[in-house]
């Protein structure tokens, strides 16, 4: 197995422990995150004025000398797969995927081919570089299976380093849209007494609470106080259907990015997605409201109505700021249409 070294001195006052210390001085371009950098320390890759040191806590100091070997990538795992792919913009670097609902992104073991990632292979080839030790795409975000939109993937570490830390950073711009039971509206006396919900100028709803996983269910997300992961989504209503209004397609925006992060929000504000078997709920519409066909066709929509329609970041190449969007897919399109006569 090929290697190549990377060598560096820590500069003037480094943090003291080592792993610290390479995540602030190793080279911007070997591209290697703090996580990648645990990873060689581990394997025994890392040297320290020309021993081996294994121990991320290991003491050092400016002036230090830092030797690492890092192998070349290796051929991943994970079989190519000629899936058919829409792609929305692509360079040497990146590539932004308008992703069909039903498609899981990374393959586990319930659903271990038919994934993005082995349709990026078959596609990308050899065009993939290294990404953390791997030649395979740079998953730095997803989206559920029955989500559609927009996703980026790094080709190359540089790509994947420099995403991840704006993901991290929450710098990233992604807009969704969805259609939700009720309406939200700041005047809703219910709403101003579920905890973690409020509404900024312009009726912008604001959601902001911790997510972890339930206690019980642990393929479900649920939102706690004082603990889990930070999490906040708005959402302004777009259109709203049935009279009296018992829908809303709803524009939501992420400041954080947790796993179902919009989901169990707007169920939390009880305003659960059309279509979501998880967080939904069965929700009954109110009879006068839409005619008894429309409302049949809305209780039998087969997945969470939720689209990633907005995405925007720097380039971590170019750094040129670039945006992307996507417009709904026909289902949720067909849906809407149907809806149409019924805006209130």
């Amino acid at each position: 197995m090929s290697h190549r070294r990377i060598s560096f001195i820590l500069g003037e006052t480094p943090p003291p422990r080592l792993d610290k210390a390479l995540a602030r001085d190793v080279p911007e371009d070997a591209n290697l995150s703090r996580t990648r950098l645990m990873k060689l320390i581990d394997q025994g890759v890392v040297f320290v004025n020309g021993e081996v040191q294994r121990d991320p806590r290991a003491v050092v100091g400016e002036g230090t000398k830092i030797d690492i070997d890092v192998e070349e990538a290796q051929e991943s795992h994970i079989l190519p797969e000629d899936i058919p792919l829409e792609i929305i913009f692509e360079d040497a670097d990146l590539v932004v995927i308008n992703k069909p609902a039903g498609m899981v992104v990374h393959p586990a073991p319930g659903s271990p081919s038919g994934t993005l990632v082995n349709a990026l292979l078959a596609h990308c080839g050899d065009d993939l570089s290294g990404v953390g030790g791997m030649k395979r795409p740079g998953i730095v975000h997803r989206i559920d299976k029955e989500t559609s939109g927009l996703l980026v993937v790094a080709k190359s570490d540089a790509a994947h380093h420099g995403l991840a830390k704006q993901f991290e950073a929450h710098t990233v711009e992604r807009y969704y849209r969805c259609l939700v039971y009720g309406v939200p509206d700041a005047n809703d006396p219910r709403l101003r007494g579920v905890k973690g919900v409020n509404f900024e100028a312009g009726n912008i709803l604001k959601m902001t609470t911790g997510l972890a996983r339930h206690k019980t269910d642990r393929q479900r997300q649920a939102v706690i106080f004082n603990a889990g992961r930070h999490a906040v989504t708005r959402a302004r209503t777009v259109a709203r259907f049935g009279t009296p209004p018992v829908l809303a397609l709803m524009e939501c925006w992420l400041e954080t990015g947790r796993t179902h992060q919009i989901r169990v929000h707007m169920a939390h504000a009880g305003h659960g997605l059309v279509g979501d078997p998880t967080y939904g709920g069965k929700r009954k519409l109110a009879r006068a409201a839409l005619p008894e066909t429309l409302a049949q066709r809305i209780k039998e929509f087969p997945r969470q109505a939720l689209h990633a329609a907005v995405l925007g970041f720097v380039h971590p190449v170019s750094g040129a700021a670039i945006r992307f969007e996507a417009p709904l897919p026909a289902d949720m399109t067909e849906l809407l249409d149907a809806l149409e006569p019924t805006r209130a």
